[in-house]
């Protein structure tokens, strides 16, 4: 898929809008949601309007490549949730800082 000027592919071929950090997925997911170019600019401050309308007629001309753009990223979020690490909780996290400060105070007594 060639891209125009406003959009660029990064090394690990994830494609952003040029200038930002918000990736082509993300503006298609809420696209297809419903969310309307002013919706959009809520969701994303740092866009003028007039890209917005430029990124939503891009979509619109490469729908095809670009569904399937998404189907990628969509396989790879699922596939990285699937093999992804344990991330603790809050009160995991809470727990062994806890334990930490049990431990070091102990620590302390003891020289």
């Amino acid at each position: 898929m060639d891209l125009p000027e406003y959009l660029t592919r990064g090394p690990l071929g994830e494609i952003r809008l040029t200038g930002h950090r918000i990736d082509l997925y993300h503006f298609v997911y809420y696209y297809n949601e419903g969310y309307s170019a002013e919706m959009l600019l809520c969701q994303f401050p740092t866009l003028r309007l007039a890209l917005i309308h430029k990124v939503i007629a891009f979509y619109l001309d490469n729908r095809t490549e670009v569904d399937a753009y998404v189907a990628e990223v969509q396989a790879q979020i699922q596939e990285q949730r699937a093999t992804g690490l344990h991330v603790p909780g809050l009160v995991e996290l809470r727990k062994r800082l806890g334990a930490r400060e049990r431990a070091e105070h102990m620590s302390a007594k003891q020289v």
